[in-house]
């Protein structure tokens, strides 16, 4: 019988060698991504493509762009004070006014009416007062008169009194008669005291109403004024001198109190009205400076009124020109203003780009290895201007920065720059 022979295997047969092949690859796919996690794929592009901006470090002045219109500082709207029929326009719009010139005339039966009817109230009571002093004088005449009588009628019935006493003590006359003189002076006194009191009481209450009468005329005089300056006021004057830009008024057409008539423009000067985002409310306030440009030559402006009220997103201020109003300038032309909103001062500056989109100025590209790659970097912004943001960390002065729109890097976390 013959002895078996020992079968050897092979150390390495293909279906291992294969095996240890894909385990190399997925570990190697496990490292390279391991490796690459914290700074994503990476990209090719092309340099000509994008933008790439020095950070630097230079004063910054933050500000917004305005557009504002040109608007005369002095502005009356000419209203209807009170209603009534246009009798006359003695101007048309357009027309340069000095100040008191007359422009239309309205006319008002009712308000006519109603001063006839007043004077002649007035005229009433006028009499009423003249009547009711004229009573108090002959009044008072008469208790003086009748004061009078009686002081001289107790004069003598005192003397008789005091006859009649000697006699009576000397028992020349009887009791009845020495009584009926006694009682005839005590008689007159009594009437002296009432007299008194009477005259002090019906004295009194004529004096008040005299008073009352005095104050009734005196605001039925006031109130004939009122009416009388109503009247004045159917007769439409300018308020000041200037351009009378508009006048809206016809012949024969009623007026409404209240009602718009006209607008004159005062020549003192211009200022200039802008509308601002809604954004800034909380940072524009009476001082800030503003900047414009007119043939080269620039002119500040100073924010002198900001008006609080919201309309549409936007809000409204108003600026005057600080030293010299531009020369030419006209009503209603428009100007690019630059307001700022900080003082100058020294910072790290980026340029604006496409970048701030995408990135919300979370983070950026930043340049590195002569310039061939670019790695995406965390920073943060601070204060902006239309060309520049503040850095506030994350990269310095002389960092390549690429500020061209990123819609199309993704999430790259680098950059090869071919």
């Amino acid at each position: 019988m013959g002895m078996d022979r020992k079968i050897e295997k092979k150390k390495w047969p293909p279906k291992r060698i294969l095996q240890y092949s894909l385990i190399g690859v997925f570990v190697f796919i496990i490292l390279y991504m391991v490796i690459f996690k914290a700074s994503g794929s990476t990209l090719n592009v092309k340099k000509e493509h994008l933008t790439v901006s020095t950070v630097t470090k230079a004063p910054f002045q933050e500000y917004i762009p305005i557009i504002g219109n040109v608007i005369p500082v002095n502005t009356i709207y000419l209203d209807a004070v009170e209603g009534g029929r246009v009798e006359k326009i003695f101007i048309e719009a357009g027309s340069m006014v000095e100040k008191g010139t007359k422009i239309l005339k309205l006319s008002n039966t009712n308000l006519l009416l109603d001063i006839m009817y007043r004077e002649a109230e007035l005229f009433q009571q006028s009499n009423n007062l003249r009547n009711t002093r004229l009573t108090f004088e002959q009044r008072k005449q008469d208790l003086e008169r009748q004061m009078s009588e009686l002081q001289y009628n107790i004069l003598t019935s005192k003397r008789k009194f005091e006859r009649n006493q000697v006699l009576f003590n000397e028992k020349l006359i009887s009791r009845q008669d020495f009584d009926e003189v006694k009682d005839e002076y005590e008689y007159h006194q009594e009437r002296l005291t009432l007299l008194k009191k009477s005259q002090e009481t019906d004295l009194k209450f004529r004096r008040q109403q005299i008073i009352q009468l005095e104050a009734s005329l005196k605001r039925m005089d006031e109130n004939l004024d009122v009416a009388k300056q109503k009247l004045d006021n159917m007769e439409l004057k300018a308020p000041i001198s200037g351009h009378l830009t508009s006048l809206n008024a016809e012949i024969g057409e009623s007026k409404a109190p209240g009602e718009r008539l006209g607008v004159i423009h005062g020549m003192q000067g211009f200022m200039v009205r802008a509308e601002i985002d809604e954004y800034y409310i909380g940072r524009v306030q009476d001082g800030k400076v503003g900047e414009i440009e007119i043939s080269g030559k620039p002119y500040r402006l100073e924010v002198k009124k900001v008006y609080p009220e919201v309309t549409e997103g936007q809000f409204q201020v108003d600026l005057n020109f600080q030293n010299e109003t531009p020369e030419g300038i006209r009503r209603g032309q428009t100007l690019h203003v630059r307001l700022q909103l900080g003082e100058l001062s020294e910072a790290l500056l980026l340029a604006r780009g496409g970048f701030y989109q995408k990135t919300g100025g979370n983070w950026v590209y930043v340049l590195e290895d002569g310039e061939d790659v670019a790695v995406k970097k965390e920073i943060r912004l601070g204060r902006q201007n239309p060309q520049f943001f503040e850095v506030l960390s994350g990269l310095s002065a002389g960092d390549r920065v690429i500020t061209s729109s990123y819609d199309n890097f993704g999430d790259m976390g680098r950059l090869v720059l071919k």
